[in-house]
């Protein structure tokens, strides 16, 4: 057999470059609202040069929803920077060169930064918040920035390609992503901030319709991946898995009396 007709293995050591350095990824459902935020953004210095803008058309009718439309967006992003960003949002002050020095002031800060954004919740009641909307101008809420949350605001949201970050495959709809990203991105390892970017966004948010049902789906396929479990791998090793120090010394207990019944009765 002639050696050509056989495969050529390539050694992988680093990630691969990035193509660009903004990815700008939107759901489109109005075309001149979108075609307007990416004037606003190029004549920002966001332009083709080394930026690219991915969009899907829900203009007409709901081809994807959320989770699957930023799937979708993370797989297909060239960029080192993908931003899943809403099409009513305009930058107002701040360019290309303000975000280019906030990621880079955030990757000397953390060098394990998955996410950023401009809006967040850092505890119960505890919203930190560098934004414009139509309920308040130029708001800067429990700085200093940049500051680590829990969850970002679904309008502009930054993910470092290199995080390697998806959505959940088990849920659906337009509410909660955010959430969802940041609860994968911490168990991941890495961590989400609020930063000192500055953009109007023309929505005051919009609480309504399946929110709350969407927020149980996503309560319940999360505390059924926290459960508390035995986990056995296939060298007839077993650990235990829980939050729970009491619940872990127990189930760790029980194992060995376990065992060394089974020990006695072979």
């Amino acid at each position: 057999m002639s050696t050509d007709s056989q495969p050529h293995p390539h050694e992988i050591s680093s990630l691969p470059e990035p193509l660009c350095v903004y990815s700008f990824c939107t759901i489109v459902t109005r075309v001149a609202e979108y075609e307007a935020m990416i004037a606003a953004f190029s004549s920002k210095g966001f332009t083709e040069v080394d930026c690219e803008y991915l969009y899907i058309d829900n203009s007409v009718a709901n081809c994807y929803d959320a989770f699957e439309a930023y799937n979708h967006f993370l797989l297909n992003a060239k960029g080192r920077f993908i931003v899943l960003c809403h099409q009513d949002i305009l930058p107002i002050a701040d360019g290309r060169d303000v975000l280019d020095f906030r990621l880079a002031e955030l990757e000397t800060i953390d060098s394990h930064w998955g996410l950023c954004g401009n809006a967040g919740g850092r505890a119960a009641r505890e919203l930190v918040v560098r934004i414009s909307h139509p309920a308040g101008q130029d708001v800067k809420l429990n700085g200093p920035f940049p500051k680590d949350v829990m969850s970002l605001d679904e309008n502009f949201i930054i993910v470092r390609r290199s995080a390697n970050l998806a959505l959940s495959r088990d849920l659906s709809g337009f509410h909660w992503y955010g959430t969802d990203l940041c609860l994968i991105a911490n168990i991941l390892g890495w961590k989400a901030y609020v930063i000192d970017f500055h953009l109007l966004h023309k929505s005051a948010g919009n609480i309504g319709g399946d929110y709350d049902a969407k927020g149980k789906e996503l309560r319940r396929k999360y505390a059924h991946a926290f459960r508390s479990r035995w986990h056995h791998v296939p060298t007839s090793q077993s650990i235990y898995i829980s939050a729970s120090p009491v619940r872990t010394f127990v189930a760790r207990a029980y194992n060995k009396i376990r065992i060394r019944i089974q020990a006695l009765l072979n």
